[in-house]
């Protein structure tokens, strides 16, 4: 989820798909389902059932469905909609489709923003938003001559939060540097999210109002995108956790650049307090983008450790102990931001299926299939 996912990561897969091409790897290829809805589902996806797609052009991801299942949140960059970066928008699904149509904006266009989510009650949101330091979208990290693939950690980010008319309701949580990828638990009590405020990269808590923050992870490394369980008793999160002399270095050095590398992330769990921390994926390259399966015993995420080239990402879902790894989609180029709607009878992700060959991000939803 989240930290401008849906900037940042097509920008990898895209950096690296463009890597391939140059090798002369062969072309992807997919099934086209020719039923109405005209979207694609792979062979193998027996999980899903009726997919439909929501959005038809631009990047979309991170959508996050309200609580009663009749809406969902997310970011969008689209020039189409005078998006040049990613910006709030929200989408009921009794309206059909964003085919014909621009769906309501929450933020305003100031700014880059990222990592929304519906309060308690549906009727406001949270977002980071960059807004405290302009305007306009800030500067994306210009190439670098070791090729080196990397995000930005704004410091500008900050968490509001806004009714379903845009208009600003509150500064949840603020701080000199990065605070973003918040998250609301099904109770309705807490909010986790990612800050450097410490000088790393750590998951923090906080009351629904943004009070009483408190610490929840300290090993060095990112720790982000964390989501509930459906009891609001543990959190699924992402981890790039340094290890050797040289990893550390360069993990602390770019972090001072505001920067961070995310090519090497596994899927941890803990407790909302941060106890009984566990590592839940050990499959090397990017697993990321975890959810809490509806029972809670399992995990969905987004990873590209089965892939050659380094640039399919596909949705696979695990057991909470890190067995039983069974993989969900069958996409050729990316499919992630995976999130059950709270009956678990839907499952909405963003994918590059049905594309027409551009690099669009769309959403899609899908019946789900346990």
């Amino acid at each position: 989820m989240k930290k401008s996912w849906i900037t940042f990561s097509l920008l990898f897969v895209y950096f690296l798909a463009e890597a391939a091409i140059l090798k002369h790897d062969p072309p992807v290829t997919g099934t086209i389902n020719s039923s109405s809805d005209t979207t694609i589902h792979y062979p193998g996806e027996k999980h899903l059932k009726n997919i439909r797609q929501l959005t038809f052009g631009g990047d979309n991801a991170e959508a996050y469905f309200s609580s009663d299942n009749s809406m969902v949140v997310f970011q969008a960059k689209n020039p189409a909609w005078n998006a040049p970066c990613d910006q709030i928008y929200y989408f009921r699904f009794a309206d059909g489709d964003m085919s014909d149509g621009q769906p309501p904006l929450l933020s305003n266009g100031v700014g880059r923003t990222t990592c929304s989510f519906f309060m308690p009650g549906d009727t406001t949101v949270l977002y980071a938003s960059t807004r405290s330091g302009g305007k306009f979208c800030p500067p994306e990290p210009e190439r670098r001559t070791d090729g080196k693939y990397l995000w930005p950690i704004y410091g500008d980010f900050d968490i509001y939060v806004a009714d379903l008319k845009g208009n600003l309701v509150d500064t949840l949580i603020k701080s000199p540097g990065y605070d973003a990828e918040a998250t609301v638990s099904p109770k309705g009590d807490l909010i986790v999210f990612t800050s450097d405020r410490t000088g790393d990269l750590e998951l923090f808590t906080c009351n629904i109002d943004g009070s009483n923050v408190k610490q929840i992870t300290s090993g060095l490394g990112y720790d982000g995108g964390a989501f509930f369980s459906p009891d609001g008793t543990k959190l699924v999160f992402r981890s790039s956790r340094p290890k050797t002399p040289e990893e550390i270095k360069e993990y602390k050095d770019l972090l001072k650049e505001g920067l961070v590398a995310p090519t090497q992330m596994e899927i941890y769990t803990c407790n909302v307090d941060g106890s009984d921390l566990r590592q839940v994926t050990n499959l090397g390259k990017a697993n990321w983008a975890p959810y809490f399966h509806p029972s809670g015993e399992k995990i969905i995420f987004s990873s590209n450790h089965a892939s050659n080239r380094g640039f399919e990402f596909n949705l696979y879902m695990i057991n909470v102990d890190g067995t039983g790894l069974e993989r969900i989609t069958y996409d050729n180029v990316f499919d992630s931001f995976p999130m059950f709607s709270y009956d678990g009878k839907k499952l909405i992700f963003s994918s590059n299926r049905n594309n027409g060959g551009t690099r669009d991000t769309n959403m899609f939803i899908a019946d789900w299939v346990d």
